[in-house]
């Protein structure tokens, strides 16, 4: 941060509270989904929503891209979906004049900034990888040349809990690449009341363009910025490790884990932390952070055993009793 004045990180630190203030517009309640999915979108890493279909998904990401200005494309992941629907492929061009005929690389849906990756879980393993894949190094390689995909570039993928016969788990080592597993809930009774009301009328909820591209870019660069103090770094290498059974793991993790986080999932919490921190207006991450973002980051990153799912333990609760097992000092 000392190439920034103190007045132009309070400029980007308003621009955060226009942009919550924007997508507002046209998304009603759901105040932890959105503040979750806008801490992935700052810290650089990618969600994954869980949710019941009509619960606003599609219109969360558009609205996102809406306002920061940034192109938005929306896949339906089917069974015969294959890796170049998503990817792009080479297309054979003849030029008419000379009759020569070379290959052109024609861009795949995932050329953008904000890809919603709608039920990804019904595709088959090959083409999740091949999205995985582009998320994880931000680039398509094909015939042998990188494409650069666009910055900054976001993907929200959504599975649907219910309905799960014909679909394709992704298996831990792929959800591990996800920054956050975000839960989507029904709304209340006045979220919902409100929710009918706006979406039945004549003009729809216009949501103003608040943020560029390059803005977002430079908020990702600032999060890094932002301080983490030592005691907490300690705090969360012993939350992460403690989450792997074994001797001295906490007996809720021994009884209930088969296989724990690794180091992404350290990474992971401490980047959006920073990000929820500069999200609320602060330079320096505390505490709460870290204990409210510990569910989201760490529960697609463990392995329950069968005692838990006998027990009707989550790993919501695994990861819930986890951070309070583990002391701060």
């Amino acid at each position: 941060m000392t190439d920034l004045t103190e007045a132009d990180i309070q400029n980007r630190l308003g621009a955060l509270t226009q942009l919550r203030a924007a997508i507002g517009q046209a998304i009603v309640g759901q105040a932890d989904v959105v503040e979750q999915l806008l801490i992935g979108l700052l810290a650089g890493g990618h969600c994954l929503l869980e949710g019941v279909p009509g619960l606003g998904k599609t219109l969360l990401v558009r609205s996102l891209g809406e306002a920061l200005k940034l192109d938005f494309r929306r896949v339906q992941f089917t069974p015969d979906l294959m890796p170049s629907d998503i990817l792009g492929t080479e297309l054979l061009e003849e030029d008419h004049g000379t009759g020569h005929r070379s290959f052109r690389f024609q861009q795949g849906p995932v050329f953008t900034n904000l890809l919603l990756a709608d039920e990804l879980n019904r595709t088959p393993p090959k083409t999740q990888a091949a999205l995985l894949e582009a998320m994880q190094e931000k680039t398509v390689s094909y015939a042998g040349v990188t494409h650069v995909l666009p910055a900054p570039f976001f993907v929200l993928a959504t599975q649907n809990p219910l309905e799960q016969a014909g679909t394709y788990p992704l298996p831990e080592a792929q959800l591990d690449r996800f920054l956050l597993h975000i839960r989507v809930d029904y709304p209340t009774e006045a979220e919902e009341r409100a929710i009918l009301a706006q979406t039945t009328g004549s003009k729809p909820a216009a949501v103003p363009a608040v943020m560029q591209g390059d803005e977002v870019l430079a908020l990702q660069a600032l999060v890094r910025d932002v301080h983490f103090s030592d005691d907490l770094l300690d705090w969360v290498t012993r939350i992460v490790r403690a989450s792997r059974p074994g001797e001295g793991a906490p007996e809720d993790i021994r009884k209930y884990v088969k296989w724990g986080a690794g180091p992404r999932a350290g990474q992971s919490l401490i980047l959006a932390s920073k990000a929820r921190a500069l999200l609320h207006g602060r330079l320096a991450a505390t505490r709460d952070d870290i204990t409210t973002l510990a569910v989201p980051v760490m529960r697609h990153r463990l392995l329950l055993s069968f005692a838990a799912e006998a027990e009707g333990r989550s790993a919501d609760d695994v990861v819930a009793a986890l951070v309070r097992a583990v002391p701060l000092a």
